[in-house]
């Protein structure tokens, strides 16, 4: 018998099969659905298995819903990535568009785009209180993101440009979000710009054990709209497609990115002397698909650690076993 996924905004369900993935989708008609054979996630309404009935978008080219409840909100901006293990973003603004990034992001821009500083990060400026964007800055600042947003927008004619920098070593991220359900979770301090429209806000871990040791805290980054994204990650980047069901152990402080769909939990190392002696910690990040995974090869706290540890008074370069000092002296580090 054929067995369902389900995702919605809020949770993931399956597998179901026969009746019971039937009412579901009755139940959960704005949800998305997935089985073997499927390419990507179909919206419920667009599958006939479930509906009953021959699809109802036939011959009408709709889009599959963001989640989020934002669509066609973002500006369409368009864009370059420049640089290696230093990259920068080059966004390219047509008048009246306009850029959000991080405060003290930028690196150069055009005489023609105006710069404004505002709370939150804009998505609501438009219609909202100021409560509402109280409250959105401080989202960012929970995620440890600066209380002000920087606004860009292309005052001239023709085209206009705006560069944003990273703050360290590593990749920049350039992500669709319509492409990925209207929602990206993230590491804290990874947002880095973005079209406006998008919304920062947080993901928080329910899980206490994933919480206290997933490498993220309880908290997260969570990038909601239908524009592209920035993010930026330590070192080189690597995107996992996750099937369902399918299990990927990761060290907890490599995880940079996920789409909501995918379980994020914690799993023990192994035995006492893989514990003390391995390096890596209690706990493997444990991701279950489905949904697309992003993991950096050097996570900032990794390299500031190694950064703090060389300039210590040992100028000790260990690797985070508890043999660390005993082995400089063994390997002749001394």
């Amino acid at each position: 018998m054929t067995q369902w996924f389900f995702h919605t905004a809020t949770e993931q369900v399956g597998p179901l099969e026969g009746r019971a993935a039937m009412e579901f989708a009755r139940a959960n008609p704005d949800a998305h659905c997935w089985r073997q054979g499927f390419a990507e996630w179909l919206p419920v309404r667009a599958v006939a298995e479930l509906s009953g009935q021959a699809n109802p978008w036939s011959g009408i080219p709709t889009p599959p819903p963001v989640p989020s409840g934002r669509r066609g909100t973002a500006d369409e901006i368009d864009f370059r990535i420049f640089g290696e293990e230093m990259q920068f973003v080059e966004v390219e603004l047509d008048p009246g568009e306009s850029a959000i990034a991080e405060a003290g992001a930028m690196m150069y821009k055009d005489a023609a785009i105006e710069m404004n500083t505002i709370f939150g990060d804009g998505s609501g400026q438009q219609g909202g209180g100021f409560l509402d964007k109280l409250i959105g800055a401080g989202k960012r600042v929970i995620t440890g993101e600066s209380l002000f947003t920087t606004v860009f927008t292309h005052k001239g004619g023709g085209k206009g440009k705006v560069a944003f920098s990273a703050p360290y070593p590593g990749t920049i991220l350039a992500l669709k979000l319509s492409d990925l359900g209207g929602s990206l979770v993230c590491q804290k301090d990874s947002f880095l710009a973005a079209a406006k429209g998008v919304a920062v806000g947080i993901h928080f871990q329910r899980k206490v054990l994933t919480g206290l040791f997933g490498g993220e805290g309880f908290i997260m980054q969570r990038l909601d709209g239908d524009g592209w994204v920035f993010a930026h990650v330590g070192g080189a980047v690597v995107e996992r497609q996750l099937a369902p069901g399918e299990v990927l152990h990761v060290d907890t402080g490599c995880l940079a990115a996920m789409t909501p769909s995918v379980d994020f939990d914690l799993v023990q190392v192994g035995g006492v002397k893989s514990i003390l002696f391995g390096g890596e910690g209690l706990f493997f990040a444990t991701l279950r698909g489905p949904g697309r995974v992003w993991l950096q090869s050097l996570p900032f706290s990794r390299l500031a650690g190694r950064m703090l540890a060389a300039a210590g008074p040992t100028g000790s370069k260990g690797e985070g076993s508890v043999l660390g000092p005993l082995g400089d002296i063994v390997m002749g580090n001394r």
